[in-house]
């Protein structure tokens, strides 16, 4: 009697699983895989201090933050695979989170698919080795200010300032030299009313930002290279 009660109990579990696989993710069966390398996803738009509207899509960071420490802690995670489809967001909460994975001493790769637009190009040069799909855009594009601005000298100090991380930050971590960077970000005629430049996947590459053009199955591939040669010094 006991035994059915428990196998009863099972089969419901089961179907409650089922239907809460439907509801999330359109299947009854998800792979039953346990990987050693972590997926962290950024996308629509990196909140910061500023919370969002609710229709708003948005990777708030303070959830982040806490995936990347258990990266660096877990034993059992060799590697950290950054996908990136994100319009860009809150500067210092997107410079913060590129410092961390930057600073992680396990490898990682990112992948850009769709868009890693603004303050979203310094955590894909963050990590150790970057991809970008061929149809994937990037936009590199000067720091700018919503909302109500003071117009001190303070104020225009500090976004020069901003600016200079920025810019600091994405020349340590890529190929590109800060004269190129900073030609793409005040390019005039690129963008309607606006200036900065768009980069259509090779053009990423071939300014020195991104290290090559690839997909899933190469940013992968590259990781677990990295993994290897990680695991041969350390042994």
């Amino acid at each position: 009697m006991e035994n059915e009660e428990h196998e009863n109990r099972n089969s419901e579990n089961r179907n409650e699983q089922k239907l809460d696989n439907i509801k999330e993710l359109g299947q009854t069966q998800i792979p039953d895989f346990r990987s050693d390398i972590h997926c962290l996803t950024i996308s629509g738009q990196i909140e910061g201090h500023m919370v969002l509207p609710p229709q708003n899509k948005t990777t708030k960071y303070e959830h982040v933050i806490p995936q990347l420490v258990a990266v660096e802690e877990n034993p059992n995670i060799k590697g950290l695979l950054i996908v990136l489809n994100t319009v860009g967001g809150d500067v210092e909460a997107g410079l913060a989170l590129s410092e961390m994975i930057a600073s992680l001493s396990k490898p990682s790769v990112s992948i850009v698919l769709g868009g890693g637009h603004s303050i979203g190009s310094s955590i894909a040069v963050s990590a150790d080795y970057s991809f970008i799909a061929p149809s994937a855009t990037m936009t590199i594009h000067p720091i700018r200010l919503t909302g109500l601005v003071i117009g001190v000298p303070q104020t225009y100090e500090y976004l020069d300032k901003m600016q200079d991380r920025v810019i600091r930050f994405i020349v340590e971590h890529s190929s590109i030299t800060e004269k190129k960077l900073r030609e793409l970000m005040f390019r005039t005629g690129e963008l309607a009313r606006d200036i900065g430049t768009v980069l259509v996947g090779k053009d990423a590459v071939e300014c020195g930002l991104i290290d090559e053009v690839g997909g899933i199955y190469d940013a992968i591939r590259k990781l677990k290279e990295l993994k290897n040669k990680k695991g041969a010094i350390l042994q």
